[in-house]
């Protein structure tokens, strides 16, 4: 059955007038969101202090508004700073030597720069070595553990504990921290205790998360620590997030977050770097460069000059540093806290490092990479090998600290681990709860159906060894 042209026409001429309408809704709500955006950065700004309300954001040296000039033979656009140029060409990718690394020590412990030696004491300096070491036993311990099928999944931190302990000493314990998977050692170097290590693999009664999480998923409110979660890279934003609100707070505080590589070519990654850049937030991006994505190489991984090269271009300050390199990390984590606080502005570290270790333990690097490539970094550039070569030099440590010291560490790991095999399991009951604050209908119809299934098919579930 056909319409009439005059029917078409009255149609068109209807659909047109709604678009219209819907065009300038949209627009008046464009409108009053600016609006209410400018008022809450106003609002932030007159709440903050006299530094802050005289700073003038730059970005690479550049001002990032200048006043408007009709007048002026260059460009006005509102998206760049830049000049005209009157002939063709593209910018090159790696036209120019890449990004320095920076380091305080050779891989003999030696400082290279005397001014740029943090000279931390020697207390400190044993603390960060039985730390690193600490961290390297209770890997050992746990991955045989998972191998042994007392546990069910476990990641090792081999060849990154100069990151861990390095960045984490630089920061104050009200700073919030996102980690990925790998970064037990910020944990530990903040007094998370051995106990609650083992209680979280073994997802006994001890554990902070109530046995509901998988291995290696830890989070300690009290150490302002947030829970680890599988999915990759979603703590970028969620950091980002994190630092706006401590922004608006005006509190002496920064986040950090951690990642790999890999997670850096997550779409998360770039809605973190931005947000955290326009809404100029105290936050360290602190990327693990350690070579390999589970068994993907960086050179398949990107084509650019790694991730601090990424940063300019959202306007972060970035900087390049030896992760190995236990106080190059330390430096460097250090100014970047101090200026994110002082300035209100993101930061982004790239720790060039190895993972010595399988990616996991459902990993097999051998299928991917040489034993011969994995021996150069665990036998010639391993970031506690390097810090010992400094003590060593200075009479901190010998043959017979270090033979009392291993000793000591794993006992100390292997009685926490015989500890936690002992204890329970977390009660059942537990599965349904702190999520509502009243348990609503379905949840408690979803309890009722699992207490069945388990009365039904008892010999397969040993109560006795779960909390009443």
């Amino acid at each position: 059955m056909g319409f009439s042209q005059a029917v078409i026409e009255a149609i068109t001429t209807d659909a047109k007038h709604a678009l219209e309408v819907k065009m300038a809704a949209a627009r008046g709500v464009t409108k009053l969101y600016g609006i209410g955006f400018h008022a809450i950065r106003q609002n932030t700004r007159l709440k903050a202090t006299t530094f802050l309300q005289q700073r003038a954001f730059h970005v690479n040296g550049a001002l990032r508004q200048e006043p408007f000039d009709s007048s002026a033979e260059k460009p006005q656009f509102p998206g760049a700073s830049a000049e005209f140029i009157d002939h063709l060409e593209f910018i090159q990718p790696n036209v120019i030597s890449g990004i320095p690394v920076y380091r305080v020590m050779d891989r003999q412990g030696q400082i290279i720069n005397p001014s740029e030696d943090p000279k931390l004491s020697k207390e400190t300096v044993l603390n960060f070595y039985q730390k690193m070491t600490l961290l390297n036993t209770m890997d050992r311990i746990l991955y045989e553990s998972q191998r042994q099928g007392r546990i069910s999944f476990y990641m090792t931190n081999y060849g990154e504990e100069g990151t861990h302990i390095g960045s984490a000493a630089a920061l104050e314990p009200t700073d919030l921290v996102f980690g990925q998977y790998r970064e037990a050692g910020v944990l530990m170097y903040r007094g998370f205790p051995l106990d609650l290590f083992m209680a979280q693999c073994y997802a006994n009664a001890d554990d902070l998360g109530k046995g509901r999480q998988m291995p290696v998923h830890y989070g300690c409110k009290d150490l302002n620590f947030v829970t680890i979660s599988s999915p990759l890279a979603t703590q970028i934003p969620q950091a980002a997030g994190a630092a706006y609100a401590v922004k608006r707070e005006n509190a002496n505080r920064v986040v950090i977050c951690y990642f790999g590589e890999g997670a850096a070519s997550e779409g998360d990654a770039h809605a973190g770097f931005n947000f955290s850049a326009t809404l100029e937030c105290p936050l360290i991006f602190f990327c693990r460069n350690n070579g390999y994505a589970i068994s993907t190489p960086t050179n398949e991984q990107y084509r650019g000059d790694g991730i601090a090269a990424r940063g300019p271009g959202y306007g972060l300050m970035s900087i390049r540093v030896d992760g190995n390199d236990v106080f190059a990390v330390y430096n460097a984590t250090k100014e970047a806290r101090r200026r994110a606080v002082a300035e209100n502005q993101p930061f982004l570290i790239e720790a060039m490092t190895y993972r010595i270790g399988h990616h996991s333990t459902s990993d097999d690097s051998s299928a991917y990479r040489s034993v011969d490539e994995v021996n150069y970094w665990d036998k010639q550039d391993h970031p506690i090998s390097r810090l010992r070569h400094y003590m060593t030099a200075r009479g901190w440590w010998g043959e017979d600290e270090e033979k009392a010291w291993r000793k000591q560490s794993r006992k100390l790991v292997m009685e926490a681990f015989e500890r936690a095999e002992r204890r329970l399991k977390p009660n059942p009951e537990l599965l349904f709860t702190d999520v509502y604050d009243e348990m609503i209908p379905l949840i408690a119809k979803q309890r009722d159906a699992m207490w069945r299934h388990i009365q039904q098919y008892k010999e397969h579930y040993p109560l006795d060894l779960y909390e009443k």
